[in-house]
């Protein structure tokens, strides 16, 4: 299962590509809304979550969360104690945490990338404390996910779908929507 955080202000392709292809390959995947059911995204999309994020549940189904970037979306989760908490509850637990254009800063201001391999959007840099940048546009170290910004959401997205399925499941999708 994975939890999938909308906060108002997320970027739609960083949050919806990774839901959209984890459904696709079979995966179990909730929109939380952080604050409320109905999120309004960076562009004005208003967006309606499965569940919330005071109600989710953190226990051994869970395999992944992913925070989207956006501003203020990221800004937004990370001014969450029950986002923070699930991101808490990933780390303790070996649970994959994939973060993609700003939302990286949320893990590295925990402190969780040091020494590991990060990518963001630029700028943010700064904000993945102890990280090594990496230059790829999706950067994976371990059960932590990151990438650049909206424009490699499909490639971060099909990482998520490798990690959790397989890489033929990826390979399958990549292929059947086009994109390469």
């Amino acid at each position: 299962m994975v939890y999938v955080f909308l906060a108002n202000g997320f970027e739609e392709m960083e949050a919806l590509a990774p839901v959209d292809l984890l459904r696709r390959a079979g995966v179990e995947v909730f929109t939380v809304g952080v604050g409320s059911d109905m999120i309004v995204s960076s562009h004005n999309i208003p967006v309606k979550t499965d569940t919330t994020v005071d109600k989710i549940v953190l226990n051994d189904e869970l395999e992944m969360i992913v925070l989207p970037g956006g501003m203020p979306g990221t800004l937004n989760l990370e001014a969450s104690p029950d986002v923070l908490g699930a991101v808490d509850y990933c780390a303790d637990n070996n649970r994959y945490i994939a973060a993609i254009c700003a939302a990286p800063s949320i893990i590295g201001h925990k402190g969780l990338l040091d020494g590991r391999y990060a990518t963001c959007f630029p700028g943010y840099e700064k904000d993945l404390k102890g990280a090594i940048h990496s230059a790829r546009l999706v950067a994976v170290d371990g059960k932590f996910i990151t990438a650049k910004g909206a424009g490699c959401s499909m490639k971060f997205a099909l990482k998520l779908v490798e990690l959790l399925v397989s890489k033929e499941k990826a390979e399958a999708l990549e292929s059947g929507m086009q994109s390469k």
